[in-house]
């Protein structure tokens, strides 16, 4: 069994949990659970790492170096854990953990100038970024790898230390990414400990951290977000979205389809920005439906090992009940079924890639996120009117536009009330790119400069010089 780690050490409990393998829905390995002295001992040592780790930027940047190099070799281990407990497909759980060291390397990299405002006779003002100290950090079960990658670099260089938790459906690559931090930073810089929500809790509301980086539900980002405020704790919350991609009279459909359906389908649906609702023109809705509905049938879903497969199960059973209960729902409520709308038989939590047609505002698989590999597309009859729909929602995290006009498809994303509005593409990530939420899909910022900026606190020097 993999254990915690906390100061630099292998840490094993008593108590464990189970973690399920989605592909057969069979437990096939335990995690620690941690207790309340364990989270107090990982907290003190994260206090205690601080002191030293905060004042050396160029100690930073070798150590994440370092540590990248680290991930790198320990690439094929990390798949297939990331299979077992995700039941991602090959492909993509080795592009997942591929990417966590440039991630990496990106904030070692990063230059960071200090911001001076006057210089002169009188007075030398600067603008410094500071360390806030410990971060609390829980990153969620559908992407436990690069989430570790986008919370543990920027709050490292930043010079924070960290306590992170992963979800307790997927812990297992988590545990292993703590044995491998350990074995190249200083003791305490990284803690990972495992338990389940009341461990959450816990953190966030323990009196150390000074900051909370959370990713996950809407739901479960107020509880995060009211406990935090009772410290004053700074927090990113990045939260769910329903994003919308509308489609323009003049896209190349057969082209739209095709990547929109990667898009929506990719990690069995199961990515907070990618296409959650699609609206296609009603002169145009009939021809993008039977790509889009052409392109699910040919979809290969299967053993998540094998290369061929190219959709696996979903992550967990609670999803897979939801997913389920939506398509019912939508099938109820009269939407057309151009693809899928049932579980595969046999084990695990596999479900068809399901489209469709016909469906509307006041049906539940248009107005909640699915979070699954079922979506709905939209009849729409002018712009204004697709936008205003798109826009209808609490959610505000993404979105999209498609058109062989740039210039003309620019400016209807710039009507979108989302944190990142994409044209021709959709879910698109560089790790310089700022990502955030408007509306109940988040607070703050992460990825790029502006997310290292997001865990530090700001100082200003002023210098007398008269």
């Amino acid at each position: 069994m993999l254990n915690m780690t906390i100061d630099g050490k292998s840490v094993d409990t008593f108590a464990t949990f189970d973690v399920v393998n989605p592909a057969t829905g069979l437990v096939e390995a335990q995690a620690p659970e941690c207790t309340p002295e364990q989270l107090d001992q990982a907290m003190g040592s994260a206090r205690a790492a601080h002191t030293d780790w905060r004042r050396d930027d160029d100690a930073r940047r070798a150590a994440l170096h370092a540590l990248a190099d680290a991930v790198d070799g320990r690439q094929e281990e990390l798949t297939k854990l990331l299979i077992q407990e995700t039941g991602k497909p090959l492909a993509v759980a080795a592009g997942e953990v591929a990417s966590a060291a440039p991630w990496i390397r990106y904030y070692a990299d990063l230059e960071w100038p200090r911001r001076v405002i006057q210089d002169d006779e009188s007075a030398l003002i600067s603008v410094e970024r500071r360390p806030m100290g410990v971060v609390a950090a829980i990153t969620p079960w559908n992407g436990p790898v690069g989430m570790w990658s986008w919370k543990i670099a920027p709050a490292l260089r930043g010079g924070n230390t960290v306590v992170l938790k992963p979800s307790p459906f997927t812990p297992l690559s988590t545990l292993l990414l703590g044995e491998i931090g350990a074995e190249v930073l200083p003791p305490g810089v990284i803690n990972i400990v495992t338990g389940g929500d009341e461990l959450g809790k816990a953190m966030t509301a323990h009196p150390t951290p000074r900051k909370v980086s959370f990713t996950g539900s809407i739901g479960a980002g107020r509880s995060v977000a009211v406990n935090a405020a009772n410290d004053l704790k700074r927090v990113t919350l990045e939260l769910g979205g329903n994003d919308a991609a509308i489609v323009l009279d003049d896209a190349d459909l057969e082209t739209a389809a095709g990547t929109l359906f990667a898009f929506s389908m990719f990690n069995c649906g199961q990515i907070c920005c990618i296409p959650k609702r699609i609206f296609v023109p009603s002169n145009r809705y009939d021809q993008f439906v039977e790509a889009f509905g052409a392109a699910a049938r040919a979809t290969v879903v299967g053993d998540p090992t094998d290369p061929a497969t190219a959709l696996g199960p979903l992550t967990t059973r609670p999803q897979f009940e939801r997913v389920s209960e939506l398509v019912q729902d939508a099938i109820a409520s009269g939407a057309r079924v151009v693809a899928g709308g049932k579980p595969v038989d046999g084990g695990g939590y596999f479900f068809e890639p399901t489209v469709f047609a016909d469906v509307a505002e006041g049906v539940r698989i248009v107005d909640e996120e699915q979070f699954g590999p079922a979506i709905p597309i939209l009849r729409y009859d002018t712009v204004e009117e697709a936008v205003e729909r798109a826009n209808a929602t609490n959610y505000g995290l993404s979105g999209s536009v498609w058109s062989a006009d740039e210039e003309r498809a620019r400016s209807v994303a710039a009507e979108l009330e989302c944190g990142t509005a994409w044209v021709n593409c959709h879910a698109m990530l560089p790790s310089h790119a700022p990502f955030s939420g408007a509306k109940h899909s988040g607070l703050g910022v992460a990825n790029g400069e502006d997310g290292l900026r997001s865990f530090t606190e700001q100082q200003v020097v002023h210098t007398a010089r008269t």
